[in-house]
């Protein structure tokens, strides 16, 4: 997206209406630290806070179409992708029941003109890099076309064809799974997780059957899924998926260790947090990179998982060293919902160690500063389980029952 065309178009607006930052963060309901980072290039603008920054500055258009047009350091294809799926909570957002419509309809499309692979190869893979940086809610009206698209074209593939386009809907299943269950959607993202499988087992395509199946396992914890079942599906997926090294079986035997860890199976999460610590160590260069897509496992992953095992297993010195690991690889330039998780990690430390007001207080101040359009589910949950850390005797304070009550809401 034109990125640097926005930002000196918006200071310009800025200098012409003789508006600071902070008043233009109370017009358009951001936090002014959001509003600093868009403006100095800190951060990159999502289309919602270009559309609210137009109206706000009376800009008739000239906000959104500067950040829609031609960035020379983006390709012109992925730009216009990426800025259509920031833009779909903007425009015809559809409603979330239409997704059940469009998994019934892949569902059926999955037995089965030649559809163009290579494109819906590039489309999951736009996808993958987009979540990370794009509210998950602002995701579901265009990732749904996407997969209705994906279903027609499904009903006239051939068999190898079929194949291939049920790998790319096994991927793009996982990613609806995730972006729903992160808005609070769990049943209906449960249900995305079926249909994910069964599209990465009708590929036959192991790395994409680990993906969909490591991605589930992690998200058992934070969709509140019962122990048992998330433990059931992950020696499921470990039996069926192998010992192969890719992204799926590392994220596969991490959110094992962070369940086990959770249900309090010391040496059972510990060994399942050492293979996964044996697989980061034999990932694929290009795989280890990426550094941004939901399709790679770099570090900084294994330290998150480690910072969540350690924390749960009571484990401070372990814990706090993986946390600050971790945090100092996060890039900074990625929106901060991830390192937000591993603070609130070091919250719920601090809580087990008894420093009760100190812990409460981080947590708040963790989330005050989490920029208001990357509020999710997945971090509301980890800080619910930080919650749970919390001495029983100390439940009832009222800073205790504040942080309770914000976190019981949807974000």
């Amino acid at each position: 997206m034109g990125s640097h065309m926005f930002r000196d178009r918006l200071g310009d607006l800025l200098r012409q209406r003789r508006m600071t930052c902070p008043r233009l963060a109370m017009a358009t309901s951001y936090t002014r630290g959001y509003v600093w980072e868009v403006v100095v290039g800190r951060k990159l603008a999502a289309a919602e806070f270009a559309v609210a920054c137009d109206r706000a500055l009376h800009a008739g258009g000239a906000l959104v179409a500067a950040l829609a047009a031609p960035d020379p350091e983006i390709g012109g294809q992925l730009q216009r992708r990426r800025f259509l799926m920031d833009l779909g909570v903007l425009g015809v957002a559809g409603s979330l029941a239409g997704t059940d419509v469009v998994r019934h309809g892949l569902g059926t499309a999955l037995g089965g003109a030649e559809p163009d692979v290579a494109e819906w190869e590039e489309i999951a893979d736009e996808y993958a890099h987009a979540y990370p940086r794009t509210p998950p809610a602002s995701m579901l009206p265009s990732l749904t076309a996407h997969l209705d698209a994906l279903r027609r074209q499904m009903t006239k593939a051939g068999t190898a064809t079929e194949r291939d386009l049920s790998r790319v809907s096994g991927q793009l299943g996982a990613i609806m799974a995730v972006a729903l269950a992160s808005t609070g959607e769990y049943r209906r993202a449960k249900r995305w997780w079926g249909t994910a499988c069964h599209a990465a087992d009708r590929s036959g395509d192991r790395t994409t059957q680990a993906f969909v199946r490591g991605w589930e396992v992690v998200d058992g914890m934070y969709e509140a899924r019962p122990i048992p079942e998330i433990l059931a599906r992950a020696e499921e997926s470990v039996a069926l998926v192998g010992g192969g090294v890719c992204a799926g079986t590392a994220q596969l035997h991490s959110g094992l260790a962070q369940t086990l860890a959770v249900a309090g199976r010391r040496e059972e999460a510990l060994a399942a947090l050492r293979r996964a610590a044996e697989l980061t160590e034999r990932m694929p260069p290009d795989v280890a990179a990426d550094e941004e897509s939901l399709l790679g496992w770099p570090e900084v992953r294994l330290r998150h998982t480690e910072s969540y095992v350690h924390t749960w297993l009571g484990n401070a010195g372990a814990a706090h060293a993986a946390q600050d690991r971790a945090l100092r690889l996060y890039r900074p330039d990625l929106p901060p919902r991830q390192p937000t998780q591993v603070k609130l990690h070091r919250a719920g430390c601090m809580l087990r160690g008894g420093d009760i007001s100190g812990g409460l207080a981080y947590a708040s101040t963790v989330l005050d500063e989490l920029p208001a359009e990357h509020h999710n589910d997945h971090v509301y949950a980890v800080g619910r389980l930080a919650l749970t850390l919390l001495p029983e005797a100390e439940r009832g304070r009222r800073d205790a029952r504040d942080l309770w009550v914000r976190l019981a809401s949807a974000p």
